[in-house]
């Protein structure tokens, strides 16, 4: 039997009490929609995060007001890498920490990597959102 693949949402101002506690007080939850196996396991869970409303049952989807679509991702044994394109439109402050959070665990959850590279717009993750942060 497969297991679930995981989606990572934010119970805001939870403060660690239903996950790991992060950024702004938060928390972050995983959610489990669907299964598959592979490089379906990656497809499929940012999907179910990339393709989400910004309220995922009760738990808050900071990328769910952004138009990101997956273009492609790959899995070495240790590192996922993650290609990503579109517009990302974080809500505010708190948010870039989230957009963070549940991007990257839910690519290193699908596959079981240690590390994450994630890429929107052929610009490094941390590079786009520190952008993101500058033009706030």
């Amino acid at each position: 039997m497969v297991p679930p693949v995981t989606s990572y949402f934010v119970m805001v101002d939870d403060g660690g009490r239903h996950g790991v506690r992060f950024g702004c007080n938060d928390s972050l939850v995983g959610s489990a929609p669907a299964g598959g196996a592979g490089d379906t396991r990656l497809k499929a869970a940012m999907g179910g995060l990339l393709g989400g409303e910004q309220q995922h049952g009760g738990l808050f989807n900071a990328v769910g007001g952004s138009r990101l679509k997956f273009l492609s991702g790959s899995f070495d044994g240790t590192t996922v890498t993650v290609y990503l394109a579109g517009t990302l439109k974080p809500g505010g402050t708190c948010d870039l920490p989230r957009i963070e959070a549940q991007l990257t665990q839910t690519a290193l959850q699908a596959v079981g990597a240690i590390r994450a590279d994630i890429y929107i717009n052929g610009q490094a993750l941390a590079d786009f959102l520190k952008s993101a942060r500058a033009s706030r």
